[in-house]
């Protein structure tokens, strides 16, 4: 998920209080975190062993930032937010308003709010670092059907894995899902909470399952919203979540042929898109950005971010309209560009413990880049699990948290959301996920864009509720676009 860019979206519930747990003796020392955005958020950290079967190899430091409860006699307890990634910042998330909109009232009155940033993420230490010329180069093939294509990939990757691990040292190798969401559990003990409220997002919600699948007895609600279900086989889940990318491509060309709100209105905008890529191909899309011209990968990427927020199509249909005019610039897309985030390292690293190649050499990754095409004909150039597969083959750090099943029995109920047009988690991720964890309610939207709280009044009026209250929408209840939430011109 692209985390340069956080938007806030909520909804306002009406709720009853559930009576908080017994807490803990909190040892956690509170500063004021001094951001003008959010001048109540208050910050500390948490040291957590870097391996925890390996003290002997230190201990890494969280960063964490807490908007305090605005009404402290009400307080309900303490809820996590983790906005996704991986990779995504969690103090970035609290201190800067991601959960600052007025629709969120609710939550903010009855909940310490309390981001964190994962284990070599932003503000925590020590933090993943790579060179960024080494970990991406734009000329590499990331589709390689012959021999010396697949070495050469190979080389470039397992150089990069290298780099990183030289630069950021023994946390490298134990920056996976399963270290992380333990590190939630001491966040848990030095909140001195008994229990806690969890609301992840995208990748949040894989590190959220996991801590559910080792400490159910700890939770109190948990949202899972964009859900990733990490139990799916790798070659399934790149298919589909490629098949997803490219629907969501496919409704949004739909949306501007047939919109005045569109600069590309009445054209056939795939068939523009198409031409995009393939000028880019050539080195003939400039982007003033990047001061030099973007690949045809970094265009479908810039498109792909684009896609997670509806409202934000109108803007997707400018910068396609300027990647394609006569003086092209591809600033527009290559802004949003996943390659060259400044978290792209972490994104990394974290990924190829958790999605880890499983390609075994240049017949079976051509053939699996030809069923991506068949999957996605114009969008195949940039999917999240092709990017982590590809970028992990050849990776010298070995995955300490491969594609599994993370099981959660005796949790209280938890909600899991999914979308029917989600461009990143297709709507099966959320139903197996919801299939794995025991009582566990499914809210399904028919809609558009990446997680319901970014995308659907409906949903996130759900989830407050549910967050508030403890209880769970009717199950099988589904979200429906309605026409108000149609994107809406940028003034």
């Amino acid at each position: 998920m692209d985390m340069r860019r956080v938007v806030a979206f909520a909804a306002a519930v009406v709720v009853l209080a559930a009576v908080p747990a017994v807490a803990e003796a909190a040892v956690l020392p509170w500063h004021p975190c001094a951001t003008q955005q959010e001048p109540a958020a208050e910050c500390s950290v948490v040291d957590v062993p870097i391996d925890r079967a390996q003290p002997g190899l230190g201990s890494a430091r969280l960063a964490l930032a807490r908007l305090p409860a605005l009404d402290p006699a009400h307080r309900i307890g303490a809820l996590l937010v983790n906005p996704g990634g991986p990779g995504g910042s969690g103090v970035g998330f609290v201190q800067y308003g991601g959960l600052a909109s007025p629709d969120l009232a609710r939550l903010r009155e009855r909940y310490d709010i309390v981001g964190f940033d994962p284990r070599g993420d932003w503000f925590s230490t020590p933090r993943i670092t790579c060179d960024p010329a080494t970990l991406y180069d734009p000329a590499l093939d990331r589709f390689p059907a012959t021999g010396p294509g697949f070495a050469a990939l190979v080389a470039h990757n397992r150089a990069a894995g290298q780099d990183c691990l030289a630069r950021t040292g023994p946390l490298l190798a134990n920056a996976d899902t399963q270290s992380a969401a333990e590190d939630i559990e001491t966040i848990r003990a030095a909140l001195g909470e008994a229990k806690i409220s969890w609301l992840g997002l995208s990748y949040g919600t894989e590190l959220g399952a996991v801590y559910a699948s080792k400490h159910p007895d700890r939770v109190r609600t948990m949202v899972l919203d964009g859900a990733v279900d990490h139990a799916r086989p790798l070659r399934r889940a790149i298919l589909e979540e490629a098949a997803a990318t490219e629907d969501a491509l496919v409704r949004f060309a739909d949306w501007c042929r047939g919109s005045a709100d569109c600069a590309l209105h009445g054209r056939d905008v795939l068939r523009f898109y198409d031409d995009v890529v393939a000028r880019a191909g050539s080195g003939a899309v400039w982007s003033s950005e990047l001061r030099r011209s973007a690949t045809a990968d970094e265009i479908s990427a810039g498109v792909y971010n684009h896609l997670y927020i509806r409202e934000e199509w109108p803007a997707l249909g400018r910068a396609l309209a300027a990647a394609g005019g006569e003086f092209p610039d591809a600033k527009g897309l290559t802004e949003r560009n996943q390659f060259l985030s400044p978290i792209y390292g972490a994104y990394r690293a974290i990924g190829c413990h958790d999605f880890p190649s499983p390609f075994t050499g240049p017949a079976d990754m051509g053939l699996m880049a030809g069923l991506l095409r068949v999957a996605a004909p114009h969008s195949w150039r940039y999917s999240e699990y092709w990017d982590f597969t590809s970028g992990c083959t050849g990776w010298p750090v070995p995955a300490k948290n491969p594609p599994q099943p993370h099981p959660v029995h005796g949790a209280p109920p938890i909600l899991v959301v999914g979308g029917t047009h989600d461009p990143a988690t297709p709507l099966a991720w959320a139903r197996g996920l919801a299939a794995s964890i025991d009582g566990a309610t499914l809210l399904t939207r028919t809609d558009d864009g990446h997680t319901g709280l970014f995308n659907s009044a409906c949903v996130r009026a759900a989830e407050v509720d549910y967050l508030v209250s403890g209880l769970t929408p009717t199950r099988d209840q589904v979200c429906c676009r309605l026409r108000e939430q149609e994107p809406r011109t940028a003034r």
